[in-house]
């Protein structure tokens, strides 16, 4: 029989002490990515976030421009610029929301058809999606005066075709007369905000592997069937991103009202223009501006909630 000898415990080693220069050198790369962040924060800091307060100073002031505002937090001027502006509110939300649909229709084959099918006319067609960017969003909102003027080609079209009729009963088109009708203001807000749903849209679908389509294809699925069940469910955060791209600035925008409406089109950027320009009533521009900023934002949240993609939420 063998007997077992009893050994003493083994006292485990005392770690080394870490050099003072390499923690140092561990605390300096910790600090890294804060320090690549303040140029950013401070940016945020100064153009957003200052103006921001300055702007929820200037919506609870009183006064008039003669005798100087001060701040007597009069929260009453949000619900008197609501109640007052609310179809401006309600056309903003109309004509964005019909232009972001139209954006979508348009930027979605074109887009679908330079990632999948352009070939070698990818940067071409790439480079005529962003060509109007390097004009004046001025001189492509005018150029549409030009473009549906009475007489016009467009128009001239349109009406022999019996389309104006028809869009005239829906309340979009004034007789023969196309500009200065809300069919001419969503028209500008879908040409100008083209580029921005076709350009995520692309940025989606091109990161969608075709071995995916052949998979499909090698199980009978029909070209309709791979689209519905692969294609767009993958391009969802482009379909997202183009939506928000499109729908936000174009809820806000005025200058398509201006140019291509007329006071019966305004929507609710015109009104806050005018309320801090012209009237010079600077307490309801700017709590028009933070009713406007919260209910995109409540929009916003609740369209990603329920369409958003994990890249996005």
């Amino acid at each position: 029989m063998s007997t077992v000898t009893d050994r003493p415990p083994t006292v485990p080693e005392a770690p080394a002490p870490v050099p003072a220069a390499m923690r140092r050198a561990a605390g300096r790369k910790r600090r890294v990515p804060y320090l690549l962040l303040l140029p950013g924060i401070a940016w945020l800091l100064v153009f957003f976030v200052a103006p921001m307060i300055y702007q929820a100073s200037t919506s609870i002031q009183t006064g008039s421009l003669e005798a100087g505002f001060k701040v007597t937090w009069h929260f009453a001027t949000y619900w008197d610029a609501l109640t007052e502006y609310y179809p401006q509110f309600l056309r903003s939300f109309e004509y964005s929301a019909i232009a972001t649909v139209l954006c979508l229709a348009i930027g979605y084959p074109l887009a679908y058809t330079i990632a999948f099918r352009a070939g070698r006319w990818r940067n071409l067609i790439l480079i005529l999606v962003i060509a109007p960017f390097f004009t004046s969003f001025l001189i492509r909102t005018l150029a549409w005066e030009t473009i549906l003027a009475d007489g016009g080609f467009v128009v001239r079209t349109l009406n022999s075709l019996h389309i104006l009729d028809l869009t005239s009963s829906l309340g979009i088109t004034a007789g023969e007369r196309v500009l200065a009708t809300p069919l001419a203001v969503i028209c500008g807000l879908t040409y100008n905000f083209l580029p921005f749903m076709i350009l995520p849209l692309y940025t989606s679908l091109e990161r969608i592997d075709g071995k995916l389509h052949e998979a499909a294809g090698d199980l009978y699925a029909k070209p309709f069937t791979v689209f519905r069940k692969v294609t767009f469910p993958l391009s969802m955060p482009g379909v997202v991103a183009g939506t928000l791209l499109t729908f936000i600035p174009a809820t806000g925008d005025y200058i398509n009202a201006e140019l291509l409406g007329t006071t019966n089109q305004k929507m609710i950027g015109n009104v806050i223009q005018s309320q801090f320009l012209r009237v010079l009533d600077y307490p309801t521009a700017a709590a028009l501006s933070f009713i406007l900023m919260a209910v995109i934002l409540a929009m916003v949240m609740f369209y990603i909630r329920k369409a958003g993609t994990e890249e996005l939420v």
